[in-house]
């Protein structure tokens, strides 16, 4: 089981057929997201040509004139970081539906800047971590060694090199949460 905003979701284990699988649940996104009243041609789901690869996977799409976005590294295959997307979108557009939540949480579920991926690359190497790292626990160590090292009280500190860190960790923070 794996926590995702607040909830246990499964992970799905794909052993063959990765390619189609993929093809698959990006249709059930799609299909489940028109449910809400999205129009297809909002909605960006890239997918990987080797669905076996360990590659995270993503989903944008435009909703009451706000971009969304969700993304799901956790899983060492692409096709299973899709199905936990699927899982995670599904879920809280059944929630939305029967109005467990209303449209402003769903909003501040997976509101983001268009530029979202871009950001947290420049987070990542502002905080020192790899690239791809979703190790939270690292990041946060690293966030809380950079923040006392650049604090504005400190004979070194700078505050916007501790504005940016702060940034970065937030950024991260919430895709990781």
């Amino acid at each position: 089981m794996t926590n995702i905003k607040g909830y246990e979701f499964k992970q799905i284990i794909v052993r063959d057929s990765y390619n189609r699988r993929a093809v698959q649940f990006k249709n059930k996104m799609v299909d489940c997201l028109k449910t809400a009243g999205v129009i297809e041609d909002d909605i960006d789901i890239p997918l990987e040509q080797l669905a076996m690869r360990k590659i995270q996977a993503s989903i944008s799409w435009y909703m009451w004139r706000k971009h969304l976005f969700f993304s799901y590294n956790g899983s060492s295959k692409f096709v299973e970081n899709v199905a936990m997307v699927a899982q995670v979108i599904e879920h809280f557009v059944n929630l939305l539906k029967e109005k467990e939540i209303n449209q402003e949480e769903f909003l501040n579920l997976f509101v983001e800047d268009e530029d979202i991926i871009k950001q947290r690359i420049k987070a990542r190497e502002i905080l020192g971590v790899k690239e791809n790292s979703t190790d939270f626990k690292e990041i946060h160590e690293n966030y809380k060694n950079l923040s006392k090292e650049h604090h504005p009280d400190m004979p070194s500190g700078s505050t916007e090199q501790f504005k940016k860190i702060n940034a970065a960790h937030k950024i991260l923070k919430k895709e990781l949460d």
